[in-house]
């Protein structure tokens, strides 16, 4: 008889799991048993709140929900920084944890790994439910995947207690059925498209909910003429397109074009303030007449819209389509005339911010089809300003939302496994780098294509500018660098350093090498 961590590892391959990324301890043996055989694959981290990056570059890039082993206490508290990050960006992550005994939870005994409540403390973030016995397995697994495939995605933690885990566990029932993709009632569609169909100056905003979607989206920016404002968590869609705005909302340019238009269709957009008013100058015309289109209601709930339709956006998107009449083609010089100036408008903002962008432009030049993924650095913020990527999908990073540090080498794995033999590019800062150094060494275990592009100001130089421009002393802001060739030394990775020029760094990564690597750039301000 198998136990219930054998069952449970056995239920994620009927689901599709194929990779889970983690750290064994002594209370998620069984797990590991359980991995023993079968199809499973398992990638061990450093750290778990690596454990929990790589699982969300890893669902970014596959649109599956990506896996997490991770123990009792400290395990799961590790990760829950990386929890929160792909909750903010709506990333399907799965952490499955272990918990102390049934007959210990609560009681304060000083076992280890013990905390109060496990479950209420994760609860706070997102759902989480215990597997209290064998018979739970199986519906507590199509409960969670119902989650993860449906509605707005985003993570949700299991826990087995460690009595449980080793218990013997019958056969598994099949999966539940997938759940058909929601769709609006069609008399919500029937009032967009006539709303659309009455517009002169339609615009799209289209968020990271249309990931995947970029068929769809370009067809419904054709019909209807629109230029089309990618969030961060939308680049890459549409790349090079004449209806591209590859801009934030937070740059004037691209705000003037929002004030312009006399109908706002919103896709998949939580319309945060990272994306839409980063710099908190509350400057963003009003959406209140938008026509929003999202899978979660109390997502629509939450902006002022004239009319929501709430439904999964390509779904929706293509049941909208035929209900559309086509419009004159007059929009793609106002596109143009946007992007020029979004693009200018960063040199109003910093003096640095267009070389910063340069440098991103070089990765793109070099490295076609890559996938960059970022961690909260300058020319990753000068990239969410304004930046196309050529990839759908390509672009993604921790820099808005939660902005949690040291997301950039764990999300890197995660994708490099995800997408095997694609070139990745994980964009950090020196500071970044410390958050998380030890995920190079798992790039190194599984000889990963992956740059680190280490982006070295020897200083945390974006909160040091603040504090200047503050009118504040600048304190803490300048720990001391790792030496950055010694580092990659120790970490057996290949190593030159350029300073901050696009055509070197556009030599250096053209150089061919078949793993990881690490490039530092110089910056001298």
């Amino acid at each position: 008889m198998r136990t219930v961590g054998e069952r449970l590892v056995e239920g994620l391959a009927a689901r599709g799991v194929r990779v889970v990324f983690g750290i064994p301890g002594v209370h998620t043996v069984e797990l590991y048993r359980g991995l023993s055989g079968s199809p499973v694959r398992h990638v061990t981290a450093r750290h778990e709140q690596g454990c929990a990056f790589m699982a969300d570059g890893y669902a970014r890039v596959t649109g599956l929900p990506g896996v997490a082993f991770v123990i009792t206490g400290p395990g799961l508290t590790n990760a829950l920084t990386a929890m929160a990050q792909s909750r903010e960006d709506s990333v399907p992550v799965l952490v499955i944890s272990g918990v102390n005994r049934r007959d210990s939870l609560g009681r304060g005994l000083g076992r280890l790994h013990e905390l109060p409540d496990q479950g209420a403390l994760v609860r706070a973030l997102c759902p989480s439910r215990q597997i209290t016995g064998p018979q739970d397995v199986g519906p507590t697994l199509d409960w969670a995947f119902a989650l993860l495939t449906t509605g707005r995605p985003g993570p949700v933690h299991i826990e087995v207690p460690t009595d449980v885990m080793p218990l013997a566990c019958d056969a598994l029932h099949a999966p539940a059925a997938p759940q058909a993709k929601a769709l609006p009632q069609a008399q919500a569609l029937a009032q967009a498209a006539a709303l659309l169909n009455a517009a002169k100056r339609p615009v799209i905003l289209a968020g990271g909910g249309v990931r995947g979607q970029e068929a769809h989206l370009t067809a419904l920016a054709l019909r209807l003429n629109a230029p089309v404002i990618q969030t961060t968590n939308a680049r890459g869609m549409m790349h090079g397109h004449p209806l591209c705005i590859p801009a934030s909302p937070s740059l004037l340019p691209v705000r003037a074009l929002i004030a312009a238009a006399d109908q706002i269709l919103a896709i998949g957009t939580e319309i945060g303030q990272t994306d839409y008013d980063m710099y908190a100058d509350e400057g963003l015309p009003s959406l209140a007449g938008m026509i929003r289109i999202d899978i979660d209601a109390d997502q629509l709930a939450r902006h002022p819209a004239a009319l929501t339709l709430q439904g999964d956006a390509g779904a929706t998107m293509g049941a909208l389509l035929p209900h559309l009449g086509q419009k004159p083609n007059h929009s793609a010089q106002e596109a143009h005339d946007t992007r020029t100036a979004a693009r200018a408008a960063l040199a109003d903002l910093s003096a640095t911010m267009p070389a910063q962008l340069e440098m991103v432009e070089a990765i793109r030049a070099a490295l076609p089809q890559a996938l960059i993924v970022g961690d909260s650095t300058q020319p990753v913020y000068a990239g969410n300003l304004y930046y196309d990527h050529d990839r759908a999908g390509g672009w993604f990073n921790a820099a808005t939302g939660f902005g949690a540090l040291g997301f950039g080498p764990g999300a890197a794995v995660g994708a490099a496994i995800a997408s095997p033999g694609t070139p990745v590019v994980c964009l950090i800062g020196d500071g970044g780098l410390q958050f998380s150094p030890g995920e190079l060494r798992t790039a190194v275990d599984e000889n990963l294509p992956i740059t680190f592009l280490v982006w070295n100001n020897a200083a945390f130089r974006e909160i040091a500018d603040a504090m200047r421009g503050a009118n504040t002393e600048t304190i803490g802001c300048h720990p001391s660098p790792l030496k950055m060739q010694h580092f990659a030394a120790a970490c057996d990775l290949p190593f030159i350093s350029i300073p901050q020029d696009p055509e070197e760094l556009y030599q250096a990564l053209s150089m061919p090498c078949k793993g990881p690597r690490l490039i530092e750039v110089r910056v001298t301000l």
